[in-house]
């Protein structure tokens, strides 16, 4: 038996416990004199347990233990890491005096799956869901939350917000204006507008305009100082170039194509023997997946956004690591962390806050172990996360430098 068909074998057991609340010990207390009825408060409802609901495609209506292909299995590899994730998440939050109770859901990734679901009197009485993780699904319950009045988490997709009209949506994800806005607002706030031109290279497939507009935008409104200059290639820059100008080059394109000889070519712009530009690069958020010349990046003090970054070296994190292996026999992906930091963040604000804990999530801030959150408020689209790192590429990984 291979290792992801023990996996899977595993998560079908684990669902039938998914359910089961943690049980605080009973402590014996001395008994306290009755106060004299004319006094008493009126008294406030206790809230002894949490119900947390989990919409994840697991797709199991596709799969046949007997005839799976380990590539078959292997598609549910991220809702099972992300669900183990966020059951260690919730059993944390649970040990500071909280009983959860945890429904778990195959959406399937599928819109009239998640018809049925909706109907499941369990998540109507949830106190949270969490997922659909695509932006699809989660369009698909906007109704759903809006008539229950349900907080409804977006854990994975990276969608703008006003893109659902939902005031219960609690992003998590920063959208792509938000990382446009950061390196915006961090370049003006390093270099000297008399000094520096900002340069745009942007290839202008959409996923390009994507990122560069944010930057464009952020510049002109908030910045008008600041010379802005676009071009579709490091070659086309290259023939506008002024001695003795700073550079602040962002590449706007994840295409790795398109990427690896436009560093190359900015490389050799900076280190001409004859005295080369002084340039510094910024990237796309996505290059944080992806494989570059470190050598390259860090001559050009690169610099990207990103949502997530994961310190190994933290004992937080090697805690984790050690618990996961203990518990699934696994190493953690990326989405077990992600997993973790959302279950045990709201787990946590339910502990702390009861049903009220909306109240509060803009309060309360958190650094975890692969993400961190601070939520602001939008009454038309909901709480997004506002927190998003920027990090450098120095010593061979990359650093966090706000």
């Amino acid at each position: 038996m291979t290792k992801n068909f023990k996996f899977f074998i595993f998560i079908l057991i684990v669902f039938a416990a998914a359910c089961s609340p943690k049980i605080k010990p009973v402590v014996n207390k001395p008994a306290v004199p009755k106060p004299d009825p004319q006094n008493i408060a009126k008294p406030v409802k206790k809230f002894t347990e949490a119900s947390i609901s989990l919409m994840l495609p697991f797709k199991l209506d596709q799969l046949n233990l007997k005839t799976a292909t380990k590539a078959q299995v292997e598609n549910a590899d991220m809702a099972i890491d992300f669900y183990q994730g966020v059951k260690m998440g919730i059993d944390s939050a649970s040990s500071l005096g909280l009983n959860f109770k945890l429904n778990v859901f195959d959406s399937r990734d599928d819109n009239d799956q998640l018809a049925v679901i909706l109907k499941k009197e369990a998540l109507k009485q949830s106190n949270l869901i969490i997922g659909p993780i695509f932006p699809d699904g989660v369009n698909y319950i906007t109704d759903f939350a809006l008539s229950n009045d349900m907080p409804i988490v977006s854990p994975l997709a990276a969608s703008k917000p006003s893109d659902f009209n939902n005031p219960k949506l609690i992003s998590i994800v920063n959208n792509i204006d938000q990382h446009g806005a950061k390196i915006a607002d961090y370049i003006a706030n390093k270099y000297q507008s008399e000094q520096t031109i900002v340069v745009l290279i942007n290839p202008k497939k959409t996923a390009d305009e994507q990122f560069a507009a944010p930057i464009r935008d952020r510049f002109k409104q908030k910045y008008p100082s600041f010379i802005v200059q676009e071009f579709t290639t490091t070659y086309a820059f290259e023939t506008k170039m002024i001695k003795g100008k700073k550079y602040a080059v962002v590449i706007c394109s994840s295409d790795m194509g398109f990427v690896n000889p436009s560093i190359d070519k900015l490389f050799k712009l900076k280190n001409l023997k004859t005295g080369g530009y002084e340039i510094n690069l910024f990237g796309h958020p996505n290059w944080s997946k992806q494989n570059y010349n470190v050598n390259q990046l860090q001559n050009l003090n690169t610099i990207i956004t990103t949502s997530y970054l994961v310190d190994y070296k933290n004992i937080s994190v090697i805690n984790f690591i050690k618990k996961y292996r203990v518990k699934f026999n696994f190493e953690p992906s990326e989405y077990s962390f992600k997993g973790f930091d959302i279950g045990f963040y709201f787990g946590k604000l339910l502990v702390k806050h009861g049903a009220n804990y909306l109240d509060f999530i803009t309060k309360e801030k958190y650094k975890g172990l692969h993400n961190s959150f601070e939520f602001a408020f939008n009454p038309e689209f909901g709480y997004y996360n506002i927190d998003l790192m920027l990090v450098q590429y120095k010593n061979s990984t990359l650093n966090r430098i706000n």
